[in-house]
């Protein structure tokens, strides 16, 4: 598909897509990959996650005090904390600002790339845009998709504000990208997203 602002013969890194503001269904449809948006079923784990209410309380503790302005304060004061919980429950490792290359126009760094045995979670930091943060984090999931070091079926990812959370699905077979129409706020919901983190990992 053709999409004006997208140039064939250009480089382009993942945050690039942020910038030019193209819609992730645009983003989708650019590198042959289908797009829909609707309410998902996330996997989530059934198992007891006990520290979750004394991170709930030290975030409301501590939100007031802290000045979210930029993307820099949202990820050290709202994102790792409840990342560095996900560790706890998955013994994950998390690898940040993470590199990969595919092509010219499928590159950059992942904000935080996470792979369990089984699964792969790829989160995308973002200050105030929830939508252009979305296109990037398709571009992030079809860059992984054909990177291929992994043979998961399933790509999970989310785009972060910090206080806000949205996920998108790709399924690899179909090559079909899902954005969930929920939203997952912190700390407000922080007890689903982290069962849904969780979750995913463990699948």
């Amino acid at each position: 598909m053709i999409v004006p602002m997208i140039r064939e013969k250009t480089s382009y890194t993942f945050s690039d897509f942020f910038n030019m503001g193209i819609e992730a269904e645009d983003v989708a449809a650019y590198f042959g990959y289908a797009f829909q948006a609707r309410n998902v079923t996330l996997p989530k784990t059934t198992r007891l996650l006990e520290r979750v209410n004394d991170l709930k309380n030290r975030i409301e503790e501590g939100m007031p005090y802290v000045s979210f302005i930029n993307e820099a304060a949202r990820r050290e004061f709202l994102i790792a904390p409840v990342l560095l919980e996900l560790v706890h429950y998955t013994h994950t490792k998390i690898k940040v600002e993470y590199p990969i290359t595919v092509n010219d126009q499928l590159k950059g760094t992942l904000d935080y790339y996470l792979q369990a045995k089984n699964n792969l979670l790829v989160i995308e930091a973002k200050n105030g845009d929830l939508t252009r943060g979305f296109a990037q984090l398709t571009v992030e999931l079809i860059a992984l998709d054909q990177w291929g070091k992994t043979e998961t079926p399933t790509l999970f990812g989310a785009v972060s504000m910090g206080d806000i959370w949205r996920f998108g699905i790709l399924d690899r077979p179909s090559k079909a990208l899902t954005q969930d129409l929920n939203l997952f706020r912190v700390p407000a919901d922080l007890d689903e997203l982290m069962s849904i983190l969780v979750g995913i990992l463990e699948r």
